[in-house]
């Protein structure tokens, strides 16, 4: 089992790794819509989807990997009338790859934001 830490998402905030990797697969920790640097973007629906879509990004790619080797994306929303624009936002993010997916509607999220993500995906390129 390996901890990975890339300085393209912001630190944990909290006793957790940002991912691990292990047999092949990469199992992440919830992204929220944080800058690198630790920085919450603008409370807009759309820039904290899009946010944790290219955090998500990042740590795959990362990996020496892409979007197209997600295989499982759960997603928490604080409103379930917001699915249609989460949405949205998903498929522009993996264009015509489709990951099996989850939407969880949650009472609260760390540090307030409104939407979350975590995801599984293969990782057999990674060294």
């Amino acid at each position: 089992m390996e901890y990975i830490h890339t300085d393209l998402l912001p630190k944990a905030i909290g006793p957790y790794s940002q991912a691990i990797v292990t047999d092949g697969m990469l199992y992440s920790s919830n992204q929220i819509p944080l800058l690198a640097d630790g920085t919450m973007v603008e409370r807009d629906l759309k820039v904290q989807a899009r946010q944790v879509l290219e955090n998500i990004k990042n740590l795959v790619e990362s990996l020496e990997c892409s979007m197209n080797d997600v295989i499982k994306v759960t997603i928490y929303i604080r409103d379930m009338k917001d699915f249609p624009i989460i949405n949205v936002l998903f498929a522009e993010a993996f264009g015509d790859h489709k990951p099996a997916r989850a939407t969880v509607e949650v009472s609260g999220l760390p540090m307030d934001s409104m939407v979350a993500m975590d995801f599984v995906a293969k990782v057999s390129t990674y060294h």
